[in-house]
């Protein structure tokens, strides 16, 4: 059986406190990356959309490689299944704008899944960090207490390793943390701006559909 003495004990808190800091740091590039390329992706559809002399000329825009296409992809097959199908299923019951408004917030609530992906764990390393520190500062205090009994003195020499890695437990644990929560409070706003984004872009969807609907039932 392997027994582990204080200092080991530090030791291993450090390692995880090292690798906490190096999961969050992976997922702030990881992060930043999507972000960006969700953002252009979305620029790049909406001026292709918007170009567009009509909605059918829309529907031909390649939908598949940003998140506002995507919604506009839902959006298009449901008008697709509801003029194309005589019998409608139950999930195409009701008036093609309650059938819209579903399926575009289905869409969204997918894109926003993908967007989520990596606040979680920032937010526990951003809470679990500090207390992991703070246990490796406890346990090198006892070790220096422990110290002190054995060698019957409070001498700098016999307390100063053990206070020196409980001090550097509670410095790299605050360390960890503060970008930590830094980053997902950052990531958060900039997740709810994007599905602002899509909720306005799904909303002036929906209304060219419904007008475009009506116009077409209007000509029959």
């Amino acid at each position: 059986m392997i027994e582990l003495n204080s200092s080991d004990i530090v030791k291993y808190t450090l390692w995880i406190l090292i690798s906490f800091s190096a999961i969050t740091w992976g997922i702030i590039f990881f992060k930043s990356w999507i972000f960006w390329t969700v953002g252009r992706a979305n620029s790049i559809y909406t001026l292709a959309f918007w170009a567009a002399d009509s909605l059918s000329e829309a529907a031909r825009v390649d939908h598949e490689k940003s998140a506002m296409g995507r919604i506009a992809g839902a959006g298009f097959n449901v008008l697709n299944d509801v003029h194309s199908q005589t019998s409608r299923p139950l999930e195409l019951s009701g008036d093609i704008q309650s059938i819209l408004e579903r399926s575009l917030r289905q869409q969204i609530s997918k894109e926003r899944k993908v967007l989520e992906q990596g606040l979680a764990m920032l937010a526990s390393i951003g809470s679990t960090a500090p207390f992991v520190g703070l246990f490796g500062t406890v346990w090198g205090i006892m070790s220096a207490l422990e110290g002190i009994s054995k060698a019957k003195s409070a001498s700098l020499d016999v307390v100063a390793g053990p206070i020196g890695e409980a001090l550097i437990a509670t410095a790299i644990g605050i360390a960890a943390a503060i970008p930590a929560v830094l980053a997902y409070n950052y990531f958060l706003s900039r997740m709810k701006q994007c599905e602002s984004e899509l909720d306005y872009f799904a909303t002036d969807f929906l209304n060219l559909a419904v007008r475009s609907s009506l116009k077409t039932n209007e000509d029959n």
